[in-house]
């Protein structure tokens, strides 16, 4: 009984130790293992490497610590070996410093998102780089994030204003270099902001008077200019640290429970206020190197609790009563460099251990250290009567204002004669356009104005040559006069041929019937608007040729596209076994779709407004010799009467029919279901293909339609993702559809996920 006794006694812990155990989920543990591929496996992330191993039962060290809670991870903290900072910072990886150049922020965030119960993240000093994408705000469940001791630029994301339930957020040590964040008030229980060290410039925003939950408030060592309002609505504020800014206001009110506070190396001014001296919880106080005056608060001295009193280096005069009383706690006063004048308090000799520095002062002690008591006096500046002379420089100031008036409604008339002289003026050539009803709905301002082109468009031009005009005749030598025998296809936007210009170069040539509604100067117009569209995944216009006859008022009824030629055929060509080259796997599909993805995203939000109605289809994505997708036939409608619906030949219900963004996102959709059924089945586009799709959604309804090679080389979670987006995509209700945003972002944590499936996150 004895021996039975004693088993079940040891036996009793260990039961609660397995009953309390929870396997992580499999889906959290690919998302653990594709971010130490993401961080280029850091030495403390060695032990990830088990297969059998439960992650969240490692043991937590200062540089991992992981806490897991219901098969989820909820708390995840890193801290690497990269801490060293460099003067400057242009954007791009450092050797030993950042992660290499194919580290994306982008996809680390994508991946991380998935860890959608975390509420602790801090990842300190693991030479992370790059802007902060807006991405971030997908972690909706975090409390605390510290992205410290690393390379991150840019904005600190607005899309941070959304996650309500965080309460500490730390970026210190980074290079954000943008203004700082007005919108800081929108996080309701925000308690620890610390943004030190950084390149923030602009005001400080008065917004953050209103996060009164706020008890840390870090901004130094940054560029913050102008005035400090007043913080005394901060009332739970203990440690307020401004130091190192460009800050040039009088000094403001302060919260009566602030503990610290750190306002040096400024150019703060004025006089200390007075209501410092009901600071009775204050015990650093640092406002070195400043441009403050007036005298010294006594009462500053004896606060109950203050420690620390730094008050160097400003313009403070005056002189120090003598029988001060100092606080009792008070260890450390420096008021060097002023102007003060007079003895020392007794208060400040008194105590052996009490340090006291006044050098630099006018003090008649220790004179050596001392300036002449001359020095430290202000000397007013006699202002003389000079009321003529001001009313001289009164009124040459007003004429020369008056004179510059004339000048300026003269050269408006000079310019307005120059350009309404011309006769019709462009302006009124594209309102007579827009009154026609043009079928892209483009203003004239639009046209007219190449500064609506966004920053993106004018990096995808980056690499790429520029797009000219050609003559009627330089095409037909390139196509040997449009001979039957260069006919590349035939569609909805006209024929397209093959030719080769005068140099050598390999063209594709489209044929484009427009609108007849367009004259040729608005045609220019609008193909100048089509040229600007530069990017890696679109297939490049090289030029266009409008023949008009040489008349600018007529009316055209062909143009001539020419674009780089893509050699090896279109991405419908390598999604069937009976194609007669390779068969694309499916991390070879996911490829392709996340290129003409990136591409669709940037015609909708690269340039304002967005090219929408592309006519999606698949053969429509082409391959060049390096199995790069681009996107051909985009951004047409502006020049054509041709209008696409969702869906080819418009033979589609009325309700798969579209307008705008959602034409994009259903065609799309097809696309992704022909890449996993093949373009047999998804050519019906019927309700069986539909309700075959649907019924995809489990792995033993997949074998039948989807395409054996898909089934082959994919993994079910991988599949599964895709899946789900493109039932999103054809959803007959437009308002349920996604964005592109959302389409890329799925996309990608599908080929995060294959990756991992495939082995591929192993050295």
């Amino acid at each position: 009984m004895g021996y039975c006794s004693l088993f079940l006694l040891l036996c009793f812990p260990w039961s609660f130790l397995i009953t309390g155990t929870h396997q992580l989920q499999s889906s959290q543990t690919q998302v653990l293992l594709q971010l130490r591929k993401h961080l280029e496996y850091p030495a403390q992330l060695e032990f990830w490497n088990n297969h059998g191993m439960d992650l969240c039962y490692l043991s937590p060290s200062t540089q991992l610590n992981m806490t897991c809670q219901d098969n989820v991870v909820t708390e995840l903290r890193m801290t690497g070996d990269k801490p060293v900072k460099v003067n400057s910072f242009v954007g791009f990886a450092i050797t030993n410093k950042t992660l290499s150049g194919n580290f994306s922020m982008d996809s680390f965030v994508i991946t991380l998102a998935r860890l959608t119960s975390l509420r602790v993240l801090s990842l300190v000093s693991l030479g992370i780089w790059g802007p902060l994408p807006d991405k971030i705000h997908r972690l909706s469940s975090l409390e605390y994030l510290d992205l410290s001791s690393n390379y991150l630029f840019g904005s600190v994301p607005p899309k941070i204003s959304t996650m309500v339930k965080l309460q500490t957020l730390k970026l210190d040590d980074n290079f954000f270099n943008d203004t700082v964040p007005a919108w800081f008030d929108s996080l309701s229980n925000l308690t620890i902001l610390s943004l030190r060290n950084n390149q923030l410039k602009g005001p400080f925003p008065s917004s953050i008077q209103r996060v009164t939950t706020l008890t840390d408030l870090i901004l130094s060592g940054n560029d913050i200019s102008g005035k400090l309002p007043n913080l005394d609505m901060l009332s739970k504020l203990n440690m307020l640290d401004l130091s190192e800014n460009s800050l040039d206001s009088d000094l403001p009110s302060m919260p009566k429970g602030l503990v610290m506070a750190f306002l040096s190396n400024n150019s703060l001014s004025g006089e200390i206020p007075r209501q410092y001296s009901q600071l009775s919880q204050l015990q650093h106080f640092d406002m070195s190197f400043n441009e403050l005056s007036g005298k010294i608060t006594a009462s500053l001295l004896s606060l109950p609790s203050i420690s620390y009193l730094n008050l160097a280096s400003n313009m403070l005069s005056g002189s120090l009563p003598d029988r001060l009383t100092c606080g009792s706690k008070l260890q450390f006063v420096d008021v060097s460099n002023n102007r003060l004048t007079g003895g020392l308090p007794y208060c400040f000799t008194e105590s052996g251990y009490r340090v006291v520095k006044f050098g630099g002062n006018c003090l008649s002690v220790d004179l050596h250290h001392q300036h002449a008591k001359s020095s430290c006096i202000d000397v007013p500046v006699k202002r003389k009567h000079s009321g003529g002379k001001n009313m001289g420089v009164l009124v040459g100031v007003l004429a020369g204002i008056f004179f510059f008036i004339v000048l300026l409604a003269f050269g408006l008339v000079m310019v307005r004669k120059r350009y309404f002289s011309r006769g019709i003026p462009e302006q009124h050539l594209l309102h007579k356009a827009e009154q026609d009803k043009s079928v892209a709905g483009f203003s004239s301002e639009i046209f007219s104005s190449a500064r609506f082109v966004s920053e993106a468009a004018k990096l995808g031009i980056q690499g790429l040559p520029a797009c000219r005009s050609f003559t009627l005749e330089e095409l037909k030598e390139a196509t040997n006069n449009f001979n039957n025998s260069s006919i590349l296809g035939d569609g909805s936007y006209g024929k397209l041929y093959k030719g080769i210009l005068e140099n050598g170069t390999q063209v594709a040539i489209r044929c484009v019937p427009s609108s007849k509604k367009y004259s040729m100067r608005n045609l220019k117009l609008r193909m100048d608007l089509l040229a600007k569209l530069r990017h890696p995944h679109l297939v490049c216009l090289l030029g266009h040729c409008i023949d008009g006859g040489g008349q600018d008022d007529y009316r055209v009824n062909k143009v001539f596209l020419v674009y780089e030629y893509v050699s090896n055929g279109n991405f419908r060509a390598y999604l069937s076994e009976d194609s007669p080259g390779k068969v694309l796997n499916w991390s070879e599909r996911l490829a392709v779709l996340i290129s003409v993805a990136k591409a669709i995203h940037f015609l909708h939000t690269g340039v304002i407004p967005g090219f929408f109605n592309n006519r999606l289809k698949a053969n429509n994505i082409l391959l060049n010799e390096h199995g790069i997708a681009k996107l051909s036939d985009y951004g047409l409608s502006i020049i054509s009467e041709a209008a696409g619906n969702c869906g080819e030949n418009g033979e589609e219900p009325k309700s798969w029919q579209m307008s705008r963004l959602e034409d994009d996102v259903c065609s799309f959709g097809f696309i992704l279901l022909e890449s996993l059924v093949g373009p047999s089945v998804s050519s019906r586009r019927d309700k069986l293909a539909l309700d075959e799709l649907a019924s995809c959604n489990s792995q033993e309804g997949r074998q039948k339609p989807l395409n054996p090679i898909v089934l082959a080389t994919s993994s079910q979670e991988s599949l599964s993702v895709v899946i789900t987006i493109t039932n999103k995509c054809i959803c007959s209700e437009s308002w349920s559809r996604p964005s592109f945003e959302d389409i890329l972002w799925n996309l990608q944590y599908a080929v995060q996920v294959q990756a991992t499936a495939d082995g591929e996150q192993f050295r």
